[in-house]
């Protein structure tokens, strides 16, 4: 069960409205690496954690909650640009010919569907898309995957940063991108806490794995390379259980033998 408060996480204050910073905005909430992708990736993935792990699934539930709050933040950052900005500032815009194009082939629905406020869409106005999400419900696999999407969401907070001059918005941005820096750390924890993990999953039988290639680097140049020398060609493998090593070819399988079925195939549809 959710509650719901009328405040917002952190204040979100604009003090020249900019409909352009708006749709850069809108990256933040429904894009590949906005906070509707780690609202519910979190709880998708909390959703499948066993009672026994009930701190794992309370760790992870407050987090896709606070990303809610998160998204409320940007949202009202995006109607706020939008609904203040001045006809003036408006025209101004097209005088840049790249804001222009962004303006005629931009996000009119913005204005036609959504009354000048956020949408569950993307920069480019593209619907938000729960192929995003990644939920596997192995927790060590989960926790890589939300660092690497508080990485690239702090990524995309950076840029955003660099994109506005807005105190208000600047503010807003330092406080999301402090938050990705403690959720990405958080995941760490968590890995740390898991202990031994790797490979993904670690309760497959590795001595049925192929013994010869399962520590081996494989390259796929064209013209045969020598060993290169660096850490994932030689040496301990991270997860203690194996030594890398190099071969410069592929096992090889042979040109694979279809012409019966395809035969088959073709003489069943005449």
């Amino acid at each position: 069960m959710f509650y719901h408060d009328d405040e917002l996480q952190f204040e979100v204050e604009v003090e020249e409205p900019d409909p352009q910073f708006a749709k850069l905005l809108q990256q933040a909430i429904g894009g590949a690496e906005g906070e509707m992708r780690v609202a519910l990736q979190y709880m998708f993935q909390a959703f499948a954690v066993p009672a026994e792990k009930r701190e794992i699934r309370q760790f992870l539930m407050e987090t896709a909650t606070e990303e809610l709050g998160h998204i409320e933040m940007l949202a009202t950052a995006v109607s706020k640009n939008l609904e203040g900005a001045s006809d003036e500032a408006r025209e101004a815009a097209r005088e840049d010919a790249v804001i222009d194009e962004m303006m005629r082939s931009g996000q009119p629905r913005q204005a036609l569907s959504a009354g000048l406020h956020a949408m569950p869409v993307d920069s480019n106005g593209n619907p938000f898309t729960g192929n995003y999400v990644v939920a596997s419900g192995n927790l060590a696999a989960d926790m890589y995957a939300n660092v690497m999407a508080e990485s690239t969401g702090r990524l995309l907070a950076t840029r955003l940063y660099e994109f506005t001059d807005d105190p208000g918005m600047k503010d807003m941005l330092e406080y999301l991108i402090a938050r990705d820096t403690m959720h990405q750390n958080q995941w760490h924890a968590a890995l740390e806490m898991l202990g031994e993990h790797r490979p993904v999953p670690n309760s497959f039988d590795q001595e049925k794995e192929n013994q010869e290639y399962n520590y081996t680097f494989m390259s796929t140049a064209r013209e045969e390379r020598e060993e290169p020398d660096q850490p994932w060609s030689q040496g301990d493998a991270p997860d203690g259980k194996g030594e890398f090593s190099y071969t410069p070819q592929q096992p090889g399988g042979g040109t694979p033998d279809l012409d019966e079925m395809i035969d088959e195939m073709y003489n069943e549809v005449n």
